[in-house]
């Protein structure tokens, strides 16, 4: 297969030393590739008998009729040279795009790979336990339990809830406090009994597990303290039950649990906060006859660090365990995105269940880190002109000020009583211009930085200021 590898001189080596091996002819068409026109292509394919173009991914102009004109297939490159040497060995085994760039082509490709992998491996496994319809232990992927506290103090808990199912919740839990009564979980249960996905009830109180007890999927948490009071009435449910250690150790609760006549029992050893013992509880997790609980929001909830890669871990943990079942929650701002996550960790799990390590996988936790930096060439310049400190006074545009800020995931900007939204910065900033509300080039490179930070701040569920720091 004959390639055209049309680049610029900047990226020039960096292609050539990719293509080595390959027939291909790398063409110069000008300093940058990214800026290659359709007449400069449809030139070159002329000059020469090409199976294949791969132009940059950074290219923004339409190939169609170059490729309508000569027959040759144009595809998009990856956006940086130096992820082309990864590309080209994968041709002939991977199909690539005409408008999206090769490495979010094939990274999107990969990742629904595996997502559909996981779904297929999921369909096919065996379980311990079906929780309206959800497979419980045996082969199947760890299901994730997200709680929702003080879910009789939520003003929406039919929305909360939802919200959580499509954050990835394979269970929610709803959380009652001491100062709830019967008719709060009688009211709770009731607003999202029509919704057919597995609940759960949260509580030690007899009294409002038996409330639940209608509608609720699973119960957590029984111990020797209440089983003898509302075992029998959550056999009779035919309710599953996460059974806890109390004053008697977990293998005691659980034959009173199955006295109980408790067919459906999930062990929940309890994982301690780090700190407080995580290392020592976690030798209380083995492999048994009953699926195993890991409630992992406790030590994520308990440590000032960012929720994405102790969710990793702690699925990881939880999968060498051999836990069917993990906590996660989002009680706090820190642990906004925890559900997501905890999904995402999960699937990653299963993926990795016949491969030594969990990396690879088509899909991952990284988020603000990369898994591997790019090496671009250097820039090329004559002269430099250092930058000067900006002055301190400020030249208002007469056009007026603008308050920019966040609403849900659009970014706001407004002038005058007039609102511009959008979920791009690039597309506010390009209205605001269209409108003719900026005069001063200072003025719009404020905008832009501002709006930019408030685009991150959307995307990482980070708060944002105007002016302030991100």
């Amino acid at each position: 297969m004959r390639l055209l590898l049309p680049t610029g001189s900047a990226t020039e080596q960096i292609v050539r030393d990719a293509a080595q091996g390959f027939d291909a002819d790398v063409v110069v068409t000008g300093e940058i590739a990214s800026f290659l026109t359709p007449h400069q292509l449809n030139r070159l394919i002329k000059n020469g008998k090409y199976d294949m173009v791969i132009v940059s991914g950074m290219s923004t102009a339409s190939f169609a009729g170059v490729e309508q004109a000569t027959g040759v297939p144009v595809y998009r490159g990856p956006r940086h040279a130096a992820d082309l040497a990864l590309l080209l060995p994968l041709l002939g085994t991977v199909t690539l795009s005409s408008t999206v760039p090769a490495d979010d082509f094939l990274a999107a490709k990969r990742a629904e790979e595996a997502r559909a992998l996981v779904s297929a491996r999921e369909k096919d496994a065996t379980f311990d336990y079906l929780i309206r319809g959800l497979k419980i232990g045996g082969t199947s992927r760890m299901k994730v339990l997200a709680e929702i506290m003080d879910a009789h103090k939520r003003e929406n808990i039919r929305g909360d809830a939802e919200r959580f199912f499509q954050s990835g919740a394979d269970i929610v839990d709803l959380g009652f406090g001491f100062d709830a009564t019967p008719a709060d979980v009688q009211r709770v249960f009731s607003a999202i009994a029509d919704i057919d996905r597995p609940f759960a009830v949260d509580t030690q109180d007899a009294g409002l597990i038996r409330a639940a007890l209608p509608r609720a999927d699973l119960v957590l948490s029984l111990h020797s303290g209440n089983i003898p009071f509302v075992g029998k009435e959550v056999a009779k449910a035919g309710v599953a039950a996460v059974i806890v250690p109390d004053d008697h150790p977990l293998a005691h609760n659980i034959a009173l649990a199955k006295k109980a006549g408790i067919r459906c029992i999930i062990a929940d050893p309890l994982l301690q906060p780090a700190g407080s013992g995580l290392v020592a509880s976690l030798k209380n997790f083995r492999k048994g006859r009953y699926p195993l609980f890991f409630g992992a929001g406790n030590v994520v909830e308990l440590l000032d660090a960012d929720s994405q890669g102790m969710n990793a871990l702690l699925a990881a943990v939880a999968m060498e365990l051999g836990a069917s079942v993990i906590f996660s929650s989002e009680h706090s701002d820190k642990t906004q995105g925890s559900i997501t996550e905890m999904r995402r960790a999960t699937e990653m799990m299963a993926l990795a269940k016949d491969r030594p390590y969990p990396k690879d996988l088509g899909i991952d936790l990284l988020i603000l880190k990369e898994k591997r930096r790019r090496r671009e060439p250097p820039l090329e310049y004559e002269r430099v002109v250092p930058a000067k400190e900006m002055p301190a006074e400020i030249q208002y545009d007469p056009k007026g000020n603008f308050r920019i800020g966040i609403e849900g995931d659009e970014i706001v900007a407004v002038i005058n009583g007039k609102a511009v939204k959008g979920k791009c910065w690039q597309d506010v900033f390009y209205t605001i211009l269209k409108n003719g509300d900026v005069s001063l080039l200072d003025h719009a490179a404020y905008l832009g930085r501002e709006m930019y930070k408030a685009e991150l701040a959307i995307r990482y569920g980070r708060s944002f200021e105007q002016d302030g720091e991100f």
